[in-house]
């Protein structure tokens, strides 16, 4: 008799270990580099701990009110002595007003000759497109749906954080809750990031034929996902749409229409591999790579997305080659 073990439970004793998924890869890899990090540096790693990610709130409650914060001061710049000012102007005190004054001829002012010493300007740098440069993560609604609980999940903490549902999977309305966690996949502060990840691979694999509907309400927050130019979001967004095609049949056709709004990033992304040389890359396991994630990604939408598919990759992703008439 087989133990099954249903999403959110723990394993009975003899049962086999339950199988990883993206969300403890994701806090097992922090941890590893909290870990690393402290032994170098004595800190402590935190991703969402940056310009790019929003502000976390100040209280379980939300944010203060802005009268009950404490006032920065302000510091005042003195100004210049008369003395030094003297010095660099070269004029004299006006014995009425105490101010400095100029004299007639100390100006170099109006003047059409100059006999001053050229300036030494500095060359301007040369200008950078800033394709992949990190964008700011805007608060997802997932953030707000959870905060309000108004979501039907939780945490059930133990050996490890699992993700318990109060309601089944496949008994919720996917077209309200599905677009809801994928928006939450930009997240980077847990706990938002952990369920919006766990949630979104949960429903993904209760769905079935309820996914394909729902499909023109999730390009919205897969774009929004990938144009945030970070990392690791690009690389947990590619997991879920791997994911997603996956979930039920001809949901790969019915991407087909948005691979305008999704493949461009695909095509910025798609040479950024490492060139090791002869050396070996131990965190491949990891699938952490964005060029091998996207070569992925496109082969897996090619088989699945029928036969126009692959005139439009090329279209996006000029560079692709065919896995399937090749």
């Amino acid at each position: 008799m087989e133990n099954d073990v249903q999403p959110g439970e723990q394993p009975m004793m003899g049962a086999p270990p339950v199988r990883s998924s993206a969300a403890n890869d994701i806090m097992f890899e922090d941890c590893l580099k909290s870990i690393l990090l402290k032994a170098k540096t004595g800190k402590i790693y935190c991703p969402y701990k940056n310009k790019y990610c929003p502000k976390p709130m100040q209280s379980p409650f939300g944010n203060f009110p802005a009268d009950y914060l404490p006032q920065r001061k302000t510091r005042r710049h003195a100004h210049p002595d008369h003395a030094d000012m003297s010095k660099t102007m070269h004029s004299t005190l006006s014995p009425v007003t105490h101010l400095e004054t100029l004299r007639k001829g100390e100006g170099i002012g109006g003047k059409s000759v100059s006999l001053l010493p050229k300036k030494n300007l500095a060359k301007p740098k040369a200008p950078r497109a800033g394709a992949v440069d990190r964008r700011k993560i805007k608060v997802s609604d997932f953030r707000k749906f959870y905060d309000r609980g108004d979501l039907p999940i939780g945490v059930k903490h133990g050996s490890g954080c699992t993700l318990y549902w109060k309601v089944k999977p496949e008994d919720l309305d996917y077209s309200h809750y599905l677009p809801k966690f994928f928006d939450g996949i930009r997240e980077k502060q847990d706990p938002y990031r952990f369920l919006a990840i766990q949630g979104t691979f949960d429903l993904l694999e209760h769905g079935g034929a309820k996914i394909i509907p729902v499909i023109p309400q999730l390009i919205i927050p897969i774009k929004t996902a990938l144009n945030t130019r970070d990392p690791e979001v690009i690389a947990l967004t590619l997991k879920v749409l791997q994911k997603l095609v996956t979930s039920a049949n001809y949901v790969g056709e019915a991407l087909v229409p948005y691979y305008r709004q999704i493949l461009p990033i695909f095509n910025l992304y798609k040479n950024s591999t490492k060139n090791l040389g002869d050396l070996i890359d131990y965190a491949q396991r990891k699938k952490l790579s964005l060029g091998e994630l996207i070569q992925e990604t496109l082969e897996l939408f090619e088989q699945t997305g029928g036969d126009d598919a692959f005139i439009n990759i090329k279209y996006m992703v000029p560079t692709y080659e065919s896995c399937v008439l090749n």
